[in-house]
């Protein structure tokens, strides 16, 4: 297992409902990532960026299984550019034509690794995601040459239980895939930092830019130390593809001098339960 990762930050604007462009797009910024001076180990890339994420209906007919078609063509990206790559999509369960769920993806050079489906769908204001996806269940770790690697996306970012349960699952760097509108942006850059912070790990947080059906999305990409420093930050409202590195190394001083999972006290889930139950 590598103990230093070279991480790119790829933040578009997708083009709605067009999966063979948004694809090409994807290609070039992970051949791009490739050919920079020191060669990116994972290239991540935003919520639903494979066909936008204001398609509304059209969900029906761009959902796919996973793996499926597309993760088979980004697979071969992967295997070319011997490269991990993470992404987002609409995926449509293998069991009903109507199950739908909003999911990010890993592949690797070895292939499809795993999925993770988005627990927390906001349907609130201009949010309608319950309209058409089925919550994931599941908080699976993904262990790589790179690490154990931990997925979640946007929304869930609000709720601390799903990156603890990664971390505690051994995950050391976290990545939360996006389609952030900029009237969130504090929200994200805050929330971000804290689960680094209490989580004692890496954190990528990578966003869509562009305007969607009148949404504005802010990008922001951004990939957290720890300590909740800022490695490295991605434009607002552009396209943009920016580096950093993490050394898991740097995990050992701040575990000592933040000792979170050390002090947890699993009695209060148990307690979490009971009171959210009650609301």
């Amino acid at each position: 297992m590598k103990e230093e990762i070279r991480i790119a930050l790829a933040q578009f604007s997708c083009e709605i409902g067009n999966k063979k462009h948004n694809i090409n797009k994807m290609a070039k910024f992970a051949t791009h990532a490739c050919k920079a001076q020191k060669k990116a180990d994972i290239i991540i890339f935003p919520e639903m960026c494979l066909t936008g994420y204001s398609i509304r209906d059209m969900i029906y007919e761009l959902a796919e299984e996973i793996p499926g078609p597309s993760t088979e063509k980004i697979s071969e990206i992967a295997k070319q550019e011997s490269l991990y790559i993470v992404y987002g999509m609409p995926e449509r369960s293998e069991k009903g034509k109507a199950v739908l769920f909003n999911t990010a993806v890993l592949v690797g050079p070895e292939g499809y690794i795993g999925k993770y489906r988005k627990m927390h769908l906001p349907t609130h204001s201009v949010f309608e995601e319950k309209r058409y996806f089925r919550p994931g269940y599941q908080t699976p770790v993904f262990d790589t040459n790179l690490g154990k690697l931990g997925l979640t996306i946007c929304y869930d970012i609000f709720f601390p239980e799903i990156t603890r349960a990664l971390r505690l699952q051994g995950a050391r760097f976290i990545i939360c895939i996006s389609a952030s509108p900029a009237v969130r942006k504090k929200f994200f850059e805050t929330l971000t930092i804290a689960r680094a912070i209490e989580n004692t790990c890496f954190l990528a947080y990578v966003n869509l830019v562009g305007i969607e059906d009148g949404l504005q999305f802010w990008g922001g990409a951004r990939l957290i130390s720890p300590s909740g420093s800022i490695i490295v930050q991605s434009k607002y409202d552009e396209e943009d593809l920016s580096f950093g590195e993490l050394s898991y190394e740097d995990l050992t001083p701040v575990e000592a001098f933040v000792p979170t999972l050390r002090d947890l006290r699993p009695e209060l889930y148990a307690l979490l339960k009971e009171f959210s139950e009650e609301l």
